[in-house]
Formats: structure tokens, C-alpha cells, sequence
């Protein structure tokens, strides 16, 4: 089991694969959270597997995080795009078996 915990800065306008598909283990746990002061308005769009956002999760002021878990969650690439003017610092934390 090995778990991975990373933050980063993803600026204005920028396009980032925030998590990359697991090759040898699975994964059974991971999440995604904005860290901002409580009086930011931002807007970001988390995509699974989609780089180009076709279907798409939208995080800000109300949804600041996205958490999966368990035997069935997705296995893939996890994109995040800013959509907002202001820069973003993203917390992830996946956990693979």
C-alpha cells in the first residue's frame, strides 16, 4: 500500500494533470481540495480522464473538494483546469493497493 499526498499551484487559465494513472498498483482512494481563503469566489473544473473537459466536476466557494473511494473508482489520469482569475493551490492525496 502507498500513499501519495501533493499540493500545487495551478495558475489562472493553466490545464494540469493533477494525478497520473496508477501502472502497477490499484487505486482505492483519492481526493482533490482547493486551499483558498474562505473569501475567494473561484471556479475550477476536475475532469477524469478528459483532458479536453469534455464531461467535467466543477469546484469553487460551495464544492471545494472531490473525493472518491472504494473497490470501483476511476483508474485513470485526473485533469484539473483554473477557470478563475485567481491562482489555486490544489491538495491531492491518492492511496493505491
Amino acid at each position: 500500500m502507498t500513499q501519495t499526498v501533493r499540493s500545487r499551484w495551478i495558475y489562472s487559465g493553466w490545464v494540469v494533470r493533477l494525478l497520473d494513472k496508477p501502472l502497477v498498483l490499484k487505486r482505492i482512494f483519492f481526493s482533490v481540495k482547493v486551499l483558498t481563503d474562505l473569501t475567494t469566489d473561484y471556479r475550477s473544473y476536475l475532469s477524469l480522464g478528459d483532458p479536453r473537459f469534455s464531461l467535467y466536476y466543477a469546484l469553487g466557494r460551495s464544492v471545494p473538494f472531490f473525493e472518491a473511494k472504494g473497490e470501483g473508482i476511476f483508474q485513470g489520469d485526473v485533469w484539473v483546469q483554473n477557470v478563475s482569475t485567481a491562482d489555486l493551490l490544489f491538495v491531492m492525496t491518492e492511496i493505491l493497493v
